[in-house]
């Protein structure tokens, strides 16, 4: 389990158990760009949301859900931890 990132804000951090599979869909720059990721800290599920290139969609890799929003994808819990609603739905 990743311990959960103490940063009060910082947009390029990435969970330490997430950096490979990130990697690798940016690798495909051409297709896909990540929007956000987060591994869940054992509480919620791991989620990476990322924007297709070619048609414009914005969805979450694990649950295939579209997300309507394009931004503030995630919410805060009362311990700090984050979450996307649309996820656990």
């Amino acid at each position: 389990m990743c311990k959960k990132t103490q940063f009060k804000y910082c947009p390029s951090t990435i969970d330490p158990c997430m950096i490979n599979l990130v990697n690798f869909i940016n690798s495909h720059k051409d297709l896909f760009k990540t929007l956000s990721c987060c591994c869940g800290h054992e509480k919620y599920p791991k989620t990476i949301v990322i924007k297709d290139l070619e048609d414009g969609r914005v969805f979450e890799v694990f649950s295939n859900i579209t997300m309507t929003r394009k931004k503030k994808f995630y919410k805060k819990d009362k311990q700090g931890y984050y979450y996307i609603p649309e996820v656990l739905k």
